[in-house]
Order: C-alpha cells, then structure tokens, then sequence
C-alpha cells in the first residue's frame, strides 16, 4: 500500500517499490465464452451477442441497489451540509465519471463545485487515452490532496477492475483526511474496496471483447452514476413529483423544459408560465412555490432559503416548522 502524501502542493510522483501482484480472477478481464469467434460473426450476430450480453446488466446492478442507496444518501447529506460529490477515475471509468458529474448543473442547477470530478492525466484525458497516468497511486493522492478534502466531503472512486492504482491512492488519501468514500466497481473483494467506506460491486461479468470494460462496465457505471446523483438530488427537493423543477435555463431548450414543467406541475397555460416565470426571475423552483402556494416573489424565496431549496417543503410551509 503506497505512503500517503501529505503535502498539499504538488510533487514528482515516485513509482511504487513493491506494486501488488496484478490478480488473475478479474472477471471484467476474462474471456466470455458467449462471444468465441467474435471475429468470424456476421455484423446481425455481433449485434445480437452484445444485445444478449448487456441485457444482463440491469439485474447486476439490481443486487446492488442496497448500497446505491447508502450511497445516494451521504451525498445528499453531503450536498446538504456544504459538502461536495467528487468522483475519482481513470479511462473509460473516469470518462464516465466526469460525464455525470458535467450533467448535474444544467440538470439541478448545482454549482460546478459541488459535484466534481478527477480524471487520471487531468481534463485532456477525457478526449485522448493517458493511461500511464492511472499506474501511479501518488498522482492520484496528489490530484486529490489539491481538492483539500474534508468531512464533509464523499469522494467516490469509479475503477471497473477495482485496483486502479490512481484510483485506490485517491481514495485512501480522502479517507484519511476525514471525507466520506465510495466505490464503484465490477469485481469484488479488491484494493479498492478495502479502502473505501462503502463499495457498490456490479458484478457484470466478462466482456463481449475481453477486457474492454467500456461496454458492460461501462454501461453499469453509467447506470449507478446516473441514480447516485438522481436520487440525492431528488431527496434534496430539486425534483418536484417526477418533474425537474430545478433545470437551469441556459439555452431554448431548457427554457422549453422549464416552460413545460410549470405548466404541468401548476396546471396553466403557456401564457401563464411565461408571465410567472419572468416575474419570478427566470428560476423555475420560485415561480412553483408562488403559484402553488399563493405567495409572492420575496416569500418564495424565503421559503425555499429556509427549505435549503426543496421545493415541496418550500410549497408546504408548516412541515418547515416541524
């Protein structure tokens, strides 16, 4: 296990002296006997032997709703406290990774500080593969000592394999800072588990290309992902029934959403909506909370300043009291 740097300016990475035996009962890196002669199949059969393949990836990821719950709860404890949601990755993981966390502020409109991401070779990687980075468990302390963690913070490690070095250095260093950790991965009883609080293990097997963990691995991180912050961001009130009530307005599109769900959630017309939420200063939560509740523009702002922006409590004033 690599020494934690403490330093919180950067410094030139050493290799690790004693790297840990690479294991060789990594199911993501097994061959699939369902996709032998893969190269021999007509481009139908390839598509039908992947198909039958992620089929199978929803029930992995339901044998681990259990801890996507757990999970889902610290970060909207986090959030709520003033804490953040970090992701750490490498490769295809830290891809997706940074994906989700890229979508919650024109979903939620969250800060970009409060849901972030690490990616292993830094933002560049995003786009051209830098996979030497991901070897080295001191740029990933170093990455994260940056971030300066702290306890009020979850720092979740997104690894397929599970011992991505980058990943498991990040995390520890979080971990032993006071933050809150988690991981994502698709084996168990690994490095990286060892060193978080809490792992998520979706269990999905090997992959149509052996070792290509940007398909089903992928494909199950992208699913617990997207609940993580879906469900914290609705146990924080941000969702209102089923509806976005949260979207920020950047561009036409979202400007329609917002339009929409006013409209639905407040049973008026368009030309309505419009009006509210011009008067309402462009925010979709405040227009929600005067017409559901019958309030002016300053009182739906002191509801939802007093609810820390759920927009039910904010509408039911009296459950504030409680």
């Amino acid at each position: 296990m690599a020494t934690l740097i403490m330093l919180e300016q950067p410094v030139a990475p050493k290799p690790s002296v004693n790297p840990p035996e690479p294991r060789t009962d990594v199911t993501t890196e097994t061959s699939n006997i369902a996709s032998e002669g893969f190269d021999t199949k007509s481009a139908l059969e390839i598509a039908r032997i992947i198909n039958h393949e992620d089929a199978k990836i929803a029930a992995a990821v339901k044998k681990a709703l259990p801890e996507i719950a757990v999970v889902m709860d610290i970060v909207a404890r986090s959030l709520r406290d003033g804490g953040r949601l970090i992701y750490v990755g490498a490769g295809s993981s830290g891809r997706i990774a940074a994906l989700d966390s890229s979508e919650c502020p024109p979903s939620y409109s969250t800060l970009p500080s409060q849901v972030q991401y690490i990616m292993a070779g830094g933002p560049k990687a995003l786009a051209s593969a830098s996979d030497v980075n991901e070897d080295s468990p001191e740029l990933g302390q170093r990455d994260i000592a940056r971030r300066r963690p702290t306890r009020k913070d979850i720092i979740v490690g997104v690894s397929a394999s599970g011992s991505t070095p980058y990943v498991v250095g990040a995390v520890e260093y979080a971990r032993a800072r006071g933050a809150m950790t988690a991981a994502i991965t698709c084996n168990a009883g690994t490095l990286l588990s060892n060193v978080a609080d809490t792992t998520i293990v979706v269990e999905v097997g090997p992959e149509v290309v052996s070792g290509s963990t940007r398909m089903k691995a992928g494909t199950a991180q992208k699913m617990v992902c997207n609940m993580i912050t879906t469900g914290a961001m609705t146990r924080l009130g941000y969702v209102y029934d089923n509806l976005m009530v949260n979207v920020h307005m950047k561009n036409a599109k979202l400007v329609e959403r917002g339009i929409r769900v006013l409209m639905r959630v407040c049973k008026i017309d368009r030309d309505a909506a419009i009006r509210t939420i011009k008067s309402a200063g462009k925010s979709i939560p405040i227009a929600v909370v005067m017409l559901k509740a019958t309030v002016d523009k300053m009182e739906a702002v002191r509801r939802l300043a007093k609810s820390d922006g759920n927009v039910r409590l904010a509408i039911d004033d009296s459950r504030l009291e409680l």
